[in-house]
């Protein structure tokens, strides 16, 4: 009796699933939705970020609504494409908050598109939660903005700690010249004192450049013991061959930016060997049963390459966290906005894609150095360094 109960829990939430995609969640539920809005660089130079967190929102919306809503209200997700772009962030932003009059806003994908938005949500008191990985989006804290992404400050911080574990000590470092880069370029030069690393020579390059052997040919000059490149796709494949093609020997660092399958597919056979930070989904496998993640990532992997083929990254899990976490604050508010912000600052122990989320008055990012793990590309695939 009792599995047959479970079962048809089980049914009624696939079924809730399938009518809310057909009839609507306002039909399914008879009370008006939560509005969430989502912008993400779905197309465009940026879409390995942003279209796995387009689709991981609305799978977790999806659960959600599976689950009875919230308060026996549903949620609708209301989501736009920046195209990695900051003046079409901002018109998506301003869309979101006049025309589509959302509680609250996930995304954007990226450093940049999030530093057009932060001054418009600030204003109007829309909570945001950013899946952009820049410590400035967080650092000072501004009330109405918390984001998912592991900060750089963190990335660094493990690159440096392998670096020094195996002796390296003389580093170039070659970063985009856009906010992401410049931020992560700020924090490997604020951090190396601090790990006995010397920067030997800095470089950088554009985000739309084709080539990076000048850059490298400098770095090569100076004899570097690695080299950190700090950048999104496809800048970082570039150089990636760009060493190959030089025969440039030293070990190549790269930032979690480009912790994805897509990397390894634009780097192709020059991808083998590079080291970089990224959170724990791209090795679920190999982590131990005792890991608090373990289980919800190896849950979100399945139902993601269940519900779209595969693709799983990291970069979802931004969007995703980011759900569910709302779902979390929207609790008890009846949709009042300062409430979800308030309730967003208190979330503790959610156990998430990217890591263990605990936020605070005077931490709106929430997540500490456990959240990254060390990998090496071998033989197309992640493994765990020590």
């Amino acid at each position: 009796m009792e599995r047959k109960a479970r079962a048809w829990v089980s049914w009624m939430a696939a079924a809730a699933v399938v009518l809310g995609c057909v009839v609507g969640p306002k039909a399914l539920f008879g009370a008006e939705p939560y509005k969430i809005g989502g912008i993400f660089s779905i197309t465009g130079s940026s879409s390995f970020l942003g279209d796995p967190e387009k689709k991981s929102l609305e799978m977790a919306v999806d659960e959600i609504n599976a689950r009875g809503g919230i308060d026996g209200r549903p949620v609708e997700a209301v989501i736009y494409d920046t195209e990695g772009d900051p003046t079409k962030a901002v018109l998506a932003v301003n869309k979101l908050i006049s025309k589509d009059n959302v509680l609250a806003i996930i995304g954007p994908s990226l450093t940049p598109t999030t530093l057009a938005v932060m001054p418009i949500v600030e204003r109007v008191q829309v909570p945001l939660i950013s899946c952009a990985a820049g410590i400035q989006i967080v650092e000072p804290v501004k009330p109405y903005v918390f984001k998912t992404a592991q900060s750089d400050v963190l990335a660094v911080a493990a690159i440096y700690k392998h670096m020094q574990k195996h002796g390296i000590k003389n580093i170039g470092i070659l970063s985009v010249t856009n906010a992401f880069g410049v931020s992560g370029r700020d924090q490997l030069v604020k951090q190396a004192p601090e790990y006995g690393i010397k920067i030997v020579k800095e470089e950088a390059y554009g985000a739309n450049d084709t080539d990076m052997t000048a850059q490298l040919t400098k770095i090569k000059g100076e004899n570097p013991d690695a080299v950190v490149c700090w950048g999104t796709n496809p800048g970082p494949a570039v150089v990636a061959k760009n060493m190959r093609q030089l025969g440039l020997s030293f070990p190549l660092y790269q930032s979690h930016g480009v912790a994805s399958p897509k990397f390894i597919e634009l780097a192709g056979e020059a991808a083998e060997g590079i080291r970089l930070p990224t959170g724990k989904i791209l090795v679920t496998d190999l982590l131990p049963d005792s890991d608090p993640q373990k289980a919800v990532l190896a849950k979100y992997a399945a139902d993601y390459t269940q519900r779209y083929g595969g693709g799983v990254s990291g970069f979802g899990g931004y969007a995703y966290d980011a759900m569910q976490m709302l779902a979390k604050a929207l609790q008890g508010t009846g949709g009042d906005k300062a409430k979800i912000r308030d309730n967003l600052e208190k979330i503790s122990g959610h156990v998430g894609i990217s890591g263990v989320f605990t936020m605070t008055p005077q931490d709106h990012n929430g997540l500490g150095p456990e959240a990254f793990v060390m990998v090496e590309i071998r033989n197309g695939t992640w493994k765990l360094l020590d």
